[in-house]
């Protein structure tokens, strides 16, 4: 059974950082991991990516030079360090890894396994 297990949300007071991690288990054929987030006013976003295979990296625009996705030491495990975080960073994030290539980063249509999702909250 393929799991995604996220860990590392919490609240921050604004400017401050957080640290996201996500694990993949179950599965060996992941070829990109992402993190995507969601509020009840807004739809889903992606907001980083990092194919596992060469390790090029994608950010939303209003994420970029604040957060940094990387892999971790585990082929199927990311991490994404956010900083300089801001009240409108606050949302649900989501872990997620797809198994096919050159398909938009920022669809969930993209991604094939998702996690249970962690709160972020910036007050």
């Amino acid at each position: 059974q393929v799991q995604l297990v996220e860990s590392g949300g919490g609240s921050v007071q604004p400017v401050g950082s957080l640290r996201l991690s996500c694990s993949l288990i179950g599965s060996t054929n992941a070829v990109v991991m992402g993190w995507f987030r969601e509020t009840d006013e807004k739809e889903r976003e992606g907001v980083a990516a990092l194919w596992i295979s060469g390790g090029s990296t994608f950010y939303a625009d209003s994420v970029k030079g604040r957060f940094t996705i990387s892999q971790g030491i585990a082929k199927n495990m990311v991490h994404l360090q956010m900083n300089t975080l801001k009240l409108e960073d606050s949302a649900v994030y989501y872990c997620a890894a797809g198994t096919r290539y050159w398909l938009p980063l920022t669809d969930t249509s993209s991604f094939d396994y998702w996690g249970q999702g962690t709160q972020v909250t910036v007050s």
